[in-house]
């Protein structure tokens, strides 16, 4: 554990790193529980960072500020994704979230869980290495019911796996989508994706208006250029949220031919958001100097659907007060 920096009302922000007996290696940080970089060793013995990030804590900040936030490696909630005019109803209750993306709310708001201070509970530096991290949510935080208590725990596997794995109650009915935030890329921070291989276990997608939010219906995906059954390289310009078979945990694959790296992610979710960016817009720059461009990574976004709480057939987003919420997402890498 080392200090990454200060706040500005000066709480601590400490940075964790986890290694495992091949070498791959993850760096968090409690602001955001972000992940900062995650290293890979290869079979020719060269290592890449394949995950987008900032040297320092401001930098960190000062991306909030961006006319598209990024996001990078963050926790993100308490609903990811887009909640049409920012307004649901809960229990016959009309609520009304703050809004911070057009009129809707995005990602939890304006002081959402990508920019808190997320206590670490607890660190296993043996085999299959751990970080556990912890955040209260107050009741009413976003306007959002509830207090809600989560604990994020991240993995790195023997096997070449980063595990996440979000646990989370509440003390009344709410809403609840969480979900991981990295960018990553292939062929390390530093160069652009468009020539990786993308694959997407899923024939549909759901319908958007020009913002971005649901409208309800489901698209079908085949022979269209939205099909990713067989691998096709990552699109210049894509935000879009892909339904997943229940039982099929295989969501989607990235493979980097250049140095032969694959990574596949699976998840218990019944969605897969995959957007391409990363543009800091030559304001904030990037770890090592570089300048992130819109081609820069690419999110897989394991989650339920955005705008869930207001489309009757949606899969259900309310955690009841005496449930537990639980999500599961592992990206594998392998080397060839």
């Amino acid at each position: 554990m080392e200090l990454f920096g200060l706040m500005p009302a000066g709480e601590i922000v400490d940075s964790c790193e986890l290694t495992n007996k091949n070498g791959m290696q993850l760096s968090v940080i409690n602001y955001g529980a972000t992940i900062t970089s995650l290293k890979m060793p290869l079979k020719n013995g060269e290592i890449v960072d394949v995950v987008l990030g900032f040297d320092t804590l401001e930098g960190y900040m000062e991306s909030f500020d961006l006319e598209s936030a990024p996001y990078f490696g963050a926790a993100v909630g308490r609903f990811a994704g887009r909640i049409k005019d920012g307004i649901f109803s809960l229990n016959g209750k009309k609520i009304q979230l703050n809004k911070n993306n057009n009129n809707h709310s995005l990602h939890g708001g304006k002081a959402n869980f990508s920019q808190k201070i997320w206590k670490i509970e607890n660190v296993n530096e043996g085999k299959n290495p751990s970080i556990t991290l912890s955040y209260v949510s107050p009741n009413n935080e976003e306007n959002y019911p509830g207090e809600l208590a989560i604990e994020l725990t991240y993995t790195l596997s023997e096997e070449n796996e980063l595990i996440i794995e979000y646990k989370a109650n509440t003390t009344e009915d709410t809403i609840v989508n969480l979900t991981h935030h990295s960018y990553f890329n292939l062929d390390g921070h530093e160069s652009e994706i468009s020539e990786q291989e993308l694959i997407i276990n899923s024939d549909k997608m759901l319908e958007t208006t020009n913002e971005n939010i649901p409208t309800g219906r489901f698209l079908n995906t085949t022979n269209s250029s939205f099909d990713f059954s067989q691998p096709k390289k990552c699109p210049s310009k894509i935000d879009t949220t892909f339904v997943l078979e229940k039982g099929n945990e295989f969501s989607a694959s990235l493979f980097n031919k250049k140095n032969n790296l694959k990574m596949a992610v699976y998840t218990n979710q019944p969605a897969v958001h995959i957007y391409v960016g990363g543009n800091c817009f030559n304001t904030v720059k990037g770890k090592g100097n570089v300048d992130y461009h819109s081609l820069s990574g690419i999110c897989f976004e394991t989650q339920n659907f955005p705008d869930a709480p207001n489309h009757e057939y949606f899969p259900n987003s309310i955690l009841k007060k005496e449930e537990i919420y639980k999500h599961k997402t592992i990206y594998k890498f392998q080397s060839f």
